[in-house]
């Protein structure tokens, strides 16, 4: 199937074409202006990006939103997981927030959600994966994006961080994998 992914995020764009293999994704054209991410949920921002990539577009789109919930902080930074240490920050900024705030060792959890929103049918769909963790006690490895030098998966028990694994580790585990492979689920049942 061939979908709209609406993000202009390089790194988002290369893992999710890896994890939906057998579906074409386009990157969100240029001159489509996205809403601001105001929901309250992941699900609410994930549609929220959906809906105006079909609505401008014409196609099938998908969107994710994802980020951390650190279990010390009552579940934030959430859906503020990119913004957490201010509008414009930058990854290291955001994850040295994260470790001056949570202690080490403490856990944490990767959400994703993707939406589908389909304007020839008006279907909309939300899949959804986690992954849990515990954060380390400083950033490691060059892998991965965002927090992924920080999440120690439960998954494996040598204690790298996702920013440590190879992207096929990564990819079998994460949240984005996990919710990709729910999409394809579901793509799978729609196209039947």
């Amino acid at each position: 199937m061939r979908l709209v992914l609406a993000t202009r995020n390089a790194h988002k764009v290369r893992e999710l074409a890896a994890l939906l293999q057998g579906h074409e994704l386009e990157p969100l054209p240029d001159d489509v202006t996205m809403p601001p991410e105001d929901g309250e949920t992941f699900a609410d921002n994930a549609l929220i990006k959906a809906r105006a990539a079909a609505a401008a577009t014409g196609r099938p789109a998908i969107a994710d939103d994802s980020g951390i919930e650190a279990e010390a902080l009552g579940g934030a930074p959430g859906v503020r997981s990119a913004r957490y240490a201010g509008e414009n920050a930058t990854d290291e900024e955001n994850l040295a927030k994260l470790l001056a705030e949570a202690p080490a060792g403490s856990p944490v959890a990767y959400v994703c959600v993707i939406a589908y929103v389909d304007p020839a049918t008006g279907r909309e769909e939300i899949v959804s994966g986690r992954c849990t963790g515990v954060l380390a006690d400083a950033p490691r490895g060059s892998g991965g994006f965002g927090y992924d030098p920080v999440f120690i998966p439960d998954d494996y028990d040598d204690g790298r961080t996702m920013a440590e694994l190879s992207p096929e580790e990564k990819d079998r585990i994460s949240h984005r994998g996990r919710a990709a492979a729910a999409l394809r689920e579901l793509l799978e049942r729609l196209a039947a």
